[in-house]
């Protein structure tokens, strides 16, 4: 493996019991019937011999017992079973701040976080105090990431940077101001960690938003672009999807169900 190609972890931390009309917005103009759409939440962590980045790290356990959701695999024992010393000065990408991308992050003392300075300067901001603004982020994770900011370990970038040999990072926006998405090279070809710029692949397919979106003309150019990306050959990861995993070599043992690797 070179120094620009990874592999890459695709966790399945989470999952919640999900409508159509909970994460399409305004379903109901679609004409269809409501009915399950469940949806998953996920981490990924990429890594060479020379490196390794760790992307969003899930929702915190808190959080989970707040808004109903299902922890699958606990983040810290992901990072565990999958060598992740996350003691150790990793960079770790932030690709935007709601709670169910920036939970644990105080698992990482000595990474550098580096997210976007639009999302920064937002989730700063006294508008993210707002009900319908503040709902989708947890005041622990922003207070632990302003801490990381006191302490020099945010780095912020405008339109693209690189991460590393082989990892870019462009910002996005749409579902907030700053969403990121990762674009990795592998063994296999590039793959597009979308995060939320994509919540599900029907949302790309249908050219169906998610609920939650602060720009939505943003929004529609990120799945635009995405799709360029999708039609050049790279392989997109969607945020949310459940079928994420499918088709992918497995962790050994009975995290293998929802651990598995690309590249």
């Amino acid at each position: 493996m070179t120094d620009g190609t990874y592999e890459i972890a695709v966790v399945r931390h989470g999952t919640a019991p999900t409508t159509r009309r909970d994460v399409y917005l305004n379903h109901h103009l679609y004409g269809e019937d409501d009915g399950p759409s469940p949806t998953d939440y996920y981490l990924w962590v990429v890594w060479n011999e020379h490196r390794t980045v760790v992307v969003d790290t899930g929702f915190s356990e808190a959080a989970a017992a707040k808004r109903g959701k299902q922890i699958l695999v606990a983040p810290a024992e992901a990072y565990t079973r999958l060598g992740v010393d996350t003691a150790a000065p990793h960079t770790l990408v932030v690709t935007h701040c709601h709670y169910d991308h920036l939970g644990n992050l105080d698992l990482f003392p000595a990474a550098t976080i580096v997210m976007s300075q639009a999302e920064r300067d937002f989730w700063f901001s006294p508008v993210a105090e707002r009900f319908l603004i503040g709902f989708y982020a947890e005041s622990a994770d922003l207070a632990t990431l302003r801490c990381a900011d006191s302490e020099g370990r945010v780095r912020t970038f405008h339109g693209h940077t690189e991460v590393a040999p082989g990892i870019d990072l462009f910002e996005v926006g749409g579902h907030t101001p700053g969403q990121a998405m990762v674009l990795v090279s592998t063994a296999d070809g590039p793959v597009l960690l979308a995060s939320d710029a994509v919540h599900f692949r029907r949302e790309l397919d249908e050219d169906m938003p998610f609920t939650a979106v602060t720009d939505l003309p943003g929004l529609y150019r990120g799945l635009d672009l995405v799709r360029a990306y999708r039609d050049e050959g790279t392989r997109v990861v969607t945020g949310h999807d459940p079928a994420e995993l499918d088709g992918l070599r497995r962790m050994d043992g009975p995290l293998g169900e929802h651990i598995g690797f690309l590249g």
